[in-house]
């Protein structure tokens, strides 16, 4: 399931988080060690690296459902506790193929045993493009269509902070822009981390970019594009710092 569940069913006041002393190895090797993690509220955080350098396995962290990494603390920038406020949402749509699109979005409130919003389901279903197929199973979908979704599903949770692990990366570049535009409209005003591959993906999303690289993996300086998020994708300036990105991951 790729919205992750818990106890409360309301965002709440925006939250940023901070993580400090994360660690990971596999074995003997160190992945790594000693690294520090801010996520403003209500700002988009693009994580990019190479693969293997722990990206998917840092956004589990702060996820709560890492059994490889560690951390010494990740906090709330309010002080309160984190059990709640955090959704995930995977690469993968992750949706149960024997229910129907709005049974698969609606599927945290019912496994939790609390009420269904099916108002609020159709409305977030309504916003990314997809009331039509409600009552259909996900086979009978696109892979864009299974995206948004997914998308829904983890808006439907209503969380504070939410954390992406390349969720557009299986659909083909068109869809993955509109997705792009989706996404940034709907998660405004929240926190969100997104694990990417794709520097353009970062540049027209993330509202502050970092690179984690190195062998024990560090975290470079931010980098905060001009403008709001959806960045257009025609922009020849984040075409230059996309061409800069892609030579310092291959540096």
């Amino acid at each position: 399931m790729s919205a992750r569940i818990s106890e409360t069913t309301t965002a709440g006041p925006p939250i940023g988080i901070a993580l400090r002393g994360a660690a990971l190895a596999f074995g003997e090797k160190l992945i790594f060690t000693g690294l520090d993690l801010d996520i403003p509220a209500e700002q988009t955080t693009c994580l990019l690296g190479p693969s293997g350098v722990g990206k998917s396995s840092l956004l589990r962290l702060i996820a709560g459902i890492s059994p490889e990494a560690e951390a010494e603390s990740l906090t709330a920038s309010d002080g309160g506790p984190l059990a709640g406020r955090i959704a995930y949402m995977d690469q993968r749509d992750l949706l149960l193929p024997w229910l129907s699109v709005l049974d698969n979005v609606t599927l945290g409130a019912r496994l939790r045993g609390a009420a269904v919003d099916g108002h609020r389901a159709m409305a977030l279903l309504q916003q990314v493009g997809l009331e039509d197929e409600a009552q259909s199973l996900p086979a009978a979908l696109s892979g864009g269509m299974r995206q948004r979704a997914a998308l829904a599903r983890t808006l439907m949770e209503d969380r504070a902070l939410v954390l992406m692990d390349e969720p557009f990366s299986a659909v083909d570049a068109l869809t993955r822009l509109r997705l792009q535009d989706l996404a940034a409209e709907l998660l405004a005003g929240r926190g969100v981390l997104l694990v990417t591959h794709d520097p353009m993906e970062a540049l027209r999303l993330g509202h502050r970019i970092l690179i984690l690289r190195g062998a024990p993996a560090r975290l470079g300086e931010v980098l905060e594009p001009a403008g709001p998020p959806p960045r257009p994708a025609s922009d020849p300036v984040l075409h230059g710092l996309a061409a800069g990105i892609l030579r310092d991951l291959a540096g």
